[in-house]
C-alpha cells in the first residue's frame, strides 16, 4: 500500500529531474485538466492480470518479452509500422515459448513511449543553443526555436495516438492476426532466408511437430481460442509526470486504489531513480506493476531502499528490476545486487536490458553491436544460473522495419551500412531480422539451461 501521505499530485513536492520547462504554466494546467477528463487508455483488471503474470516470471514459470521503439514519433504513426513491430514481437514470443517451454508475457514499448530522458538540457549546433529534444510528447526534433519549445498540446496528440495504437493492437491480438499457425509461417520465411538457417531449423521443426500434434488432437484455431488469440500489454517510461498524473484514475472496480491508466506497466529510468525524487514518489503510489532500471552506478543500499519504497508489501509481480549494465560490466556489477535482493527476501522479477549499456559512436551515428547485446544477454543468464535465481526476461529496443542502426547480426551490418536506413531520432534499434535472430539465440540458451536446471533439481 502507498504511504498515507501519497496522492496523485504528491510528486510535485519532491525534487525532480528530466523535467521540461514549459513557458506557459496556465496552458500546461489547462491541458492537464482536459486530459483528466479523458477515458483511461487501459484498465485496472488488465494491469492486475499482468502483475500476476510477472509474478510467474519472477518464479521461473514464465518469461517476459518487452520490446518496441526507443521513442515513438508522431511522424511514423502508421498502421503498417504498428503491425510490423507487433508481428515481430509475436514471432519472437513463439520462438521463446518453444525454446524455454514457458509461457511468454508480451509487453510492448508501444502506445505511449513518447518521452525520452536527455543527458543535457540543451543542444548546441554552430552558434545556436536550444532545448534538447525530449520526445514528441514534449517538443519537436527539428533544430528550431519553435520546434524545441515544450508545448502542452502535444500531450493531447500523444493520448489520441496511443488510443488509436491500442485499438489496433487489441484487434490484432484477438482478431486472428496472432494465430500461431500464421506466426509460425512468418518464422519459416525468416529461417529460409537467414544465413543461420541450419542453426534455427531445430526449433522451427519442433514448432511444426507441436502444431501438427495439436491439430491431430482436435485443437485448432476454431476449437481453441488460445491458438488464435494472445494477450498483449503496453508499457513506457513514466517520465512526463504531468501527463501521468492526469491519466491516473481510481476505478470503481478497485476502490481506494489508484492506477496510472496511460499503460499497463510503467518504469523508472536510470536517470530518475532517486529514492527521494518525484518519479519514485509518483510510482510508489500507483497500483500498476512497475519497473526500475538498474544501471552500473546503482549502489546496493539505494536498490534496497528503492525496493522497500516501491514495493513495501513485497507483493510478487509488483516490481520488476531491469538490469542495464553493458556487456563489459555485467559480470562485476550484477551479482552483488542479485545477492543483496536475495538476502533481503525481496520479491522481484529480473529482466535484462542489453541495449542501453552497449551504445557507442561510429562516426556521426550512435550504434550498438549485436555481439555486445547478445553477450550481455548470455552474461545475464550465466549470472542467474550461478546464483540459482530466475532470469525473468529480456527488454529490447527494436522495430519491425528494415532499419540499419545496430551493427552485426547474421547479415553482418557494418559501419558503412548505417547510412542506408538510419531512421531513429534517439537510440539505435534492432531491425526485424536482428530481433528474430536474437530470439532464436535466446531460445537456444533457454533450451540448454532448462535441461541443466532439471538435472540440478533431480540431483537435489
Amino acid at each position: 500500500m502507498p504511504s498515507s501521505s501519497w496522492h496523485p499530485a504528491s510528486w510535485r513536492d519532491m525534487p525532480i529531474r528530466q523535467v521540461p520547462d514549459y513557458p506557459d504554466a496556465a496552458r500546461l494546467r489547462a491541458m492537464e485538466e482536459k486530459l483528466a477528463r479523458f477515458p483511461p487508455l487501459v484498465f485496472a483488471g488488465e494491469a492486475e492480470r499482468l502483475k500476476a503474470q510477472l509474478a510467474e516470471a519472477g518464479e521461473g514459470r514464465a518469461f517476459v518479452l518487452q520490446g518496441g521503439d526507443c521513442a515513438e514519433s508522431f511522424g511514423d504513426f502508421h498502421a503498417n509500422i504498428i503491425r510490423d513491430t507487433f508481428r515481430v514481437l509475436l514471432q519472437m514470443a513463439v520462438v521463446l515459448t518453444f525454446g524455454g517451454g514457458l509461457p511468454v508475457v508480451k509487453l510492448g514499448r508501444m502506445a505511449g513511449q513518447f518521452a525520452k530522458p536527455r543527458s543535457s538540457d540543451s543542444e548546441t549546433q554552430g552558434e545556436a543553443t536550444l532545448p534538447s529534444y525530449r520526445g514528441d510528447i514534449i517538443n519537436g526534433a527539428e533544430f528550431t526555436a519553435e520546434a524545441r519549445t515544450p508545448d502542452p498540446e502535444r500531450m493531447q496528440f500523444a493520448y489520441l495516438q496511443s488510443a488509436a495504437t491500442l485499438n489496433l493492437l487489441r484487434a490484432f491480438a484477438t482478431g486472428g492476426f496472432a494465430d500461431l499457425h500464421e506466426v509460425h509461417r512468418w518464422n519459416l520465411g525468416f529461417v529460409a532466408r537467414s544465413p543461420l538457417a541450419e542453426r534455427y531449423a531445430d526449433i522451427a521443426q519442433r514448432i511444426d511437430e507441436t502444431l501438427r500434434f495439436m491439430a491431430a488432437c482436435g485443437m485448432n484455431s476454431l476449437t481453441a481460442p488460445q491458438i488464435r488469440e494472445t494477450e498483449f500489454y503496453t508499457s513506457h517510461e513514466a517520465l512526463l509526470l504531468p501527463f501521468e498524473e492526469a491519466m491516473t484514475r481510481e476505478p470503481s472496480t478497485h476502490p481506494g486504489r489508484h492506477y496510472a491508466c496511460s499503460a499497463h506497466f510503467l518504469w523508472i529510468g536510470d536517470r530518475t531513480r532517486q529514492p527521494d525524487g518525484a518519479h519514485v514518489e509518483f510510482l510508489s503510489g500507483v497500483a500498476n506493476p512497475i519497473g526500475l532500471k538498474v544501471g552500473p552506478t546503482t549502489e546496493i543500499d539505494d536498490l534496497l531502499r528503492l525496493c522497500a519504497r516501491l514495493n513495501p508489501d513485497n507483493t510478487p509481480g509488483r516490481l520488476t528490476l531491469i538490469a542495464r549494465m553493458g556487456a563489459a560490466k555485467i559480470e562485476a556489477k550484477l551479482p552483488p545486487l542479485i545477492r543483496a535482493i536475495q538476502r533481503e527476501g525481496a520479491k522481484v522479477t529480473w529482466l535484462t536490458d542489453p541495449m542501453h549499456g552497449n551504445t557507442h559512436s561510429a562516426g556521426s551515428y550512435k550504434t550498438r553491436s549485436f555481439d555486445a547485446i547478445l553477450g550481455e544477454v548470455r552474461g545475464f543468464f550465466d549470472i542467474h544460473h550461478a546464483e540459482r535465481t530466475n532470469p525473468g526476461g529480456v527488454h529490447v529496443e527494436m522495430t519491425g522495419r528494415d532499419v540499419t542502426e545496430c551493427l552485426g547480426g547474421a547479415h553482418r551490418l557494418t559501419e558503412a551500412d548505417l547510412s542506408a536506413n538510419y531512421a531513429t531520432f534517439c537510440d539505435p534499434r534492432l531491425n526485424a531480422e536482428q530481433s528474430l535472430e536474437l530470439a532464436f539465440l535466446v531460445a537456444e540458451e533457454l533450451k540448454s539451461r532448462r535441461g541443466t536446471d532439471l538435472r540440478l533439481q533431480a540431483a537435489q
